[in-house]
């Protein structure tokens, strides 16, 4: 746990929790937005099957007890709200009573339902659920994955009565309420209409029958108190403190960076790399994901890549030895020695497949150009340019859609150190605004939770500005020279796509034989 000295510890603050991939993030905070104290839990998700990607539910409320018990001191502590956030569109499936029925599913790095897209395509049309829904079915959408498992585990199905992402299970279990807010729900193609922003009853009946629809709202609205039970589980929250709906973590996160206004890119460093175009209004596109926003009266066109930091995890753990494991600064300056081009190497990020905009769950790496002369900075360079040439694929999906960009606001781990965010810069040509304070989506729960309480009648705060909370740190801006060279390369890498996707293909369905 890391705290700041500076803030009095008896000073009034929300609870932030954030449930991520490879690690559950909690934070205290002021009214004012001044950090108290952050806590973090890592876990790991569990692989069962070639392409399933599960984790237990339990694990989430488990462990925002264990933050909770580690931030909050029941007797210096006044904390006035929860905001919840997490990974998503996860599938989790529960009875009547919220209780899981099997491990969660996860957002589109699980790739199980290939085959119920296919059918539900033909069930419904692939135009129709596009003009649906904004858009078109992948392994991002949670309607295929509850598909899966009433085809697969008609038991667990039969046994199932709710539907939860990680945001909505953490307000339950908190406030006893079955809400959804519209961003999650969107996610959960084709049973939500993009155009009124509701449920379609139509599709639910068939995907669906026999899970109650949860209701309805906006990530900061209220999704309910925390109840006598829950506080007796949770050290440092009281009866009856309010908790917000909540929402997918990459939205929430770019609440808490001012970038989720219309004409706003939203990049996401992290595990995976999330890109976020906000619009006001509906948008739909063939390779990318339209949504709702975060905010009523507003709608996104977002995208993401399966892997990103994955993959400098991934090279990491390949160069260490034993102890002698690699450090992230020397990895770096490695990195910064190697010149743009990483002296002619050329990666496809396509470690787990790959989301937008090529929507290919058999896509694979490649590594192409290598030399016995090529050093670990090439490779570690190479893995980080192949990420920013993903972002411009993904720039000129959004921008085929019609989306205007007019400011690029980037945030989470990657952001630090400064050549990763050089890099995506020199290669899409774009500026960035890189805020004061990246910790992520906990920080943006938080920011909802208190935006919660200024709208609530006899308010206990002052209504909240993100720009007074987390304004920008420094700006990112793109070498000429670096760009004009990076958009040769962009064109190698296109190419070297197209040319190995077969091999790619082939190569996928050995590597799941092998796995069986």
């Amino acid at each position: 746990m890391t705290r700041s000295p500076a803030v009095s510890r008896t000073a009034p603050v929300v609870f932030g929790i954030d449930i991520g991939t490879s690690s559950t993030k909690g934070v205290l905070v002021t009214p004012t937005g001044e950090i108290i104290a952050q806590a973090v839990r890592e876990h790991e998700v569990q692989r069962p099957a070639p392409g399933h990607v599960e984790m237990d539910a339990e694990t989430w409320w488990q462990e925002l007890r264990d933050i909770a018990a580690e931030l909050i001191d029941p007797q210096a502590d006044d904390v006035l709200a929860v905001g919840v956030s997490g990974m998503g569109p996860c599938t989790v499936l529960a009875d009547a009573n919220g209780a899981p029925t099997r491990p969660a599913i996860l957002y589109g790095v699980d790739t199980r339902s290939t085959d119920q897209i296919a059918a539900l395509n033909d069930r419904f049309g692939s135009d129709e659920i596009l003009r649906l829904g904004g858009s078109r079915l992948s392994s991002q959408a949670a309607g295929p994955k509850i598909q899966w498992v009433r085809d697969n585990e008609p038991d667990v199905f039969e046994r199932s009565s709710r539907l939860f992402m990680a945001a909505s299970f953490l307000a339950h279990r908190l406030t006893g309420a079955y809400v959804l807010d519209h961003h999650s729900a969107s996610q959960a193609t084709p049973l939500y209409r993009a155009d009124d922003q509701q449920w379609s009853n139509e599709h639910w009946d068939q995907v669906a029958p026999g899970i109650e629809q949860p209701r309805l709202l906006w990530a900061g609205e209220r999704a309910g108190e925390v109840t006598a039970a829950a506080a007796e589980q949770v050290p440092g929250l009281r009866e009856g403190t309010p908790v917000i709906a909540g929402s997918i973590d990459a939205w929430t996160e770019a609440v808490s960076v001012g970038g989720h206004h219309p004409g706003d890119l939203f990049l996401m460093y992290g595990t995976t790399f999330f890109l976020i175009a906000t619009a006001d209004r509906p948008m739909r596109s063939e390779t990318m994901w339209g949504t709702a926003g975060a905010f009523c009266d507003t709608w996104s066109l977002a995208g993401g890549m399966a892997t990103s930091g994955a993959i400098t995890n991934w090279l990491r753990d390949l160069v260490s030895t034993g102890e002698d494991r690699a450090d992230w600064a020397q990895l770096i300056a490695e990195a910064e020695a190697s010149p743009p081009g990483a002296h002619g190497l050329l990666l496809l990020p396509y470690f787990a497949g790959e989301r937008t905009p090529i929507q290919d769950p058999e896509a694979r790496g490649v590594l192409a150009g290598l030399t016995v002369s090529h050093t670990r900075g090439d490779v570690y360079r190479a893995v980080l340019e192949a990420t920013a040439f993903a972002v411009r694929h993904n720039l000129e999906a959004l921008r085929e859609a019609g989306i205007e960009v007019t400011r690029v606001v980037a945030a989470g781990g990657g952001t630090q150190g400064g050549l990763w965010t050089q890099i995506v810069s020199d290669v899409t040509g774009l500026t960035q605004v890189i805020p004061t304070t990246t910790i992520g989506a906990s920080y943006g729960a938080a920011f909802l939770a208190v935006q919660m309480l200024a709208d609530s009648p006899n308010a206990p705060v002052a209504p909240p500005r993100i720009e007074d909370w987390n304004p920008p740190a420094r700006i990112e801006e793109p070498n000429p020279g670096a760009h004009r060279h990076y958009s040769q390369m962009y064109e190698l890498y296109l190419e070297l796509h197209r040319s190995t996707e077969v091999i790619q293909h082939s190569l996928a369905a050995l590597q799941a034989l092998s796995d069986r």
